[in-house]
This record gives structure tokens, C-alpha cells and sequence, in this order.
């Protein structure tokens, strides 16, 4: 196969621990050649295609250097078996343009993964409102006032940007309330912009895990991202510990329940966070945990997920 990925710069992939690198390395071990372009290089114009300045690439062995460029060219989208977009979050504007121009490509024949609609219409943080009997108290608001009461209902609560990733602008506000407003402010934007707002839950000291469900199935182990020290946030990116556990039963069934909505509408992988028994996020964009949980189990996430790129390509 003729595989491109849509992605951020690879310049700035950490081969060591990057989920795409894995994707990519399953692939070309099996023989599928490797392109590569960011979102910013598509482009139409009226009696063309969608076309992108594309790179072919090859992979090197060593991850500190770990590919070399072939040629530049530009390319149809369609002219590939499958294009992979995996262009990080944040969800914004230019996103939404991209999955436009993506669609566009997907009605001149190509076959883009995850489909660029669902990935439109499942945005990360407000997905799980469809789930909500798997989800701990939830509000999302652009409301001080809201705010408050939700709070003197739950007395520790979490609140988050509905755009970010990584952990970043999470913060935790005890039973005192202190800097509620202030943080209410910073969210908001004094009003102008809406945010979520989730109840505490402090299962979170064993870990924030995450389900990679591809094609309905959930793998059989999950990254649990503890919080160090006094953070509260599991993220990898905020110094969580990635920890890969076996799959427990409640989470396969309700990985399963979700994963059985989501995968027929075109999302082929997603990211399933559940922190005790509570979902809490439905990642569709880029979701990572391939590489920590490959290494610490050898169970063969990419190879699970390759598999199925395969299969929707046949």
C-alpha cells in the first residue's frame, strides 16, 4: 500500500516514544511505502484535486535520526491507498478546515482514516456527551454561575479547556473554592468561550488509562498515567508514569459498548480514557499509548492497527 500520513512536522516526532513512528514502522517492515505532509500543505483549487507538497520517507533504524527524505513532490491524496490523519489537537479552526479539505479528497476516491466527518463531529472533550451513563457528574458550561453551583454540589471538581491535549489548562479546585473565579476567567474568557467542568474523581491515584479501541476492539492492555508527586494530572506530558496494565473486564465491556457506536461511523482507532469505572475523554485525533505498551508488554499495538488499515483498504 501507498500509505499517507497527515500529521504535525515529523521534525518534531519523538521516535522513542511516538505512536505514529510506530504505525509507520509496522507499515514500511511490511513493505507499504511511507509519504509524509502536515495539514497546512493541502490544498485545492476548482477543476483539480485535493493535492498536498508531500514527502516520500524512509526509516532509518536509529530514533535519533530516524528518517531520511527521498523525493518532494506534490500529490493527489486520491493517488494513495489510505491517508492517516494524525494531526495532533488543538481541535480549532484549522482543523475543522483540514477534515473539509479531506472530505473533499474522499469524494475524489481516497480513502482517509479516521473519516474526516466523524473526526468533525466528535470533537475530543464533548464526544462523551453521548455516553453519558459511563460518565462521573459533568457540565459543560461557559457560566460562572453554573460553575459555582456545580461545584457546591461536588465540593472537589476538575475543570478543562474543550481544545486542549496533554493535560494542559486542567486545573483542580478543592472544597474551599479557592481561585474558582480566577480560573472560571481564565477558561472563559470572561464569556466568551465554553468549557467542561467534571467532578474529581480520586481514583485517579491509580491512574488516568487509556483504551486504544481499534475497529470496535479494544487492545488487551491499557496505559495507566499516574500522577507524580504532587500533580494531579496523569498526562505523559505533564510527567505522569505510563504503566501498562491488562485490560480489566468492566473496561472492555464498556470499551466495547462505545467502540461499537463509534467504529461504524468511521472511526477507525480512538483513544478510550476512563479513570476508575468513569469515562472521561473520547480521543479521535492522534491518540498515543502504541509505544509504552508495546515496549512494556510486547503486545503489538501497531501491528493490531496496521492490520485493520489493511482490512478497510481491501
Amino acid at each position: 500500500m501507498k500509505l499517507l500520513f497527515v500529521a504535525d512536522p515529523i521534525e518534531s516526532f519523538k521516535a522513542y516514544k511516538d505512536t505514529t513512528y510506530t504505525m509507520m514502522r509496522e507499515a514500511e517492515r511490511r513493505g507499504h511505502s511511507i509519504t509524509a505532509c502536515e495539514p497546512r500543505h493541502l490544498r485545492w483549487h476548482s477543476g483539480g484535486r485535493v493535492q498536498a507538497q508531500v514527502r516520500d520517507i524512509r526509516l532509518t533504524g536509529d530514533e535519533s535520526a530516524w528518517f531520511a527524505v527521498q523525493a518532494t513532490r506534490e500529490a493527489a491524496l486520491a493517488e494513495f491507498d489510505a491517508v492517516l490523519m494524525r494531526k495532533d489537537p488543538p481541535f480549532d479552526a484549522e482543523f475543522i478546515y483540514a477534515t473539509h479539505l479531506l472530505e473533499q479528497a474522499e469524494r475524489e476516491g481516497a480513502r482517509v482514516i479516521n473519516s474526516p466527518q466523524a473526526l468533525r463531529n466528535h470533537p475530543e472533550k464533548l464526544a462523551v456527551m453521548e455516553f453519558q451513563q459511563y460518565l462521573g457528574p459533568t457540565l459543560v458550561t461557559r457560566s460562572p454561575e453554573d460553575v459555582k453551583q456545580f461545584h457546591a454540589e461536588h465540593g472537589e471538581i476538575v475543570l478543562k479547556p474543550l481544545d486542549g491535549m496533554g493535560g494542559m489548562g486542567i486545573f483542580r479546585v478543592g472544597p474551599d473554592g479557592l481561585n474558582l473565579g480566577s480560573i472560571t476567567e481564565t477558561l472563559n474568557h470572561h464569556g466568551a468561550t465554553t468549557f467542561m467542568v467534571q467532578k474529581f474523581l480520586p481514583e485517579i491515584v491509580a491512574g488516568d488509562k487509556r483504551i486504544i479501541i481499534i475497529d470496535g476492539e479494544p487492545a488487551p492492555y491499557v496505559l495507566a498515567r499516574i500522577p507524580q508527586g504532587s500533580e494531579v494530572r496523569g498526562n505523559l506530558a505533564t510527567g505522569g508514569k505510563g504503566v501498562a496494565q491488562p485490560l480489566s473486564d468492566a473496561d472492555r465491556a464498556t470499551a466495547r459498548a462505545i467502540g461499537g457506536v463509534l467504529a461504524p461511523r468511521g472511526l477507525l482507532m480512538i483513544g478510550l480514557d476512563i479513570i476508575g469505572t468513569k469515562v472521561t475523554e473520547i480521543n479521535v485525533t492522534s491518540p498515543t499509548g502504541f509505544r509504552e505498551i508495546l515496549d512494556q508488554t510486547g503486545c503489538d499495538v501497531p501491528a493490531l492497527y496496521v492490520d485493520a488499515v489493511e482490512r478497510a483498504v481491501r
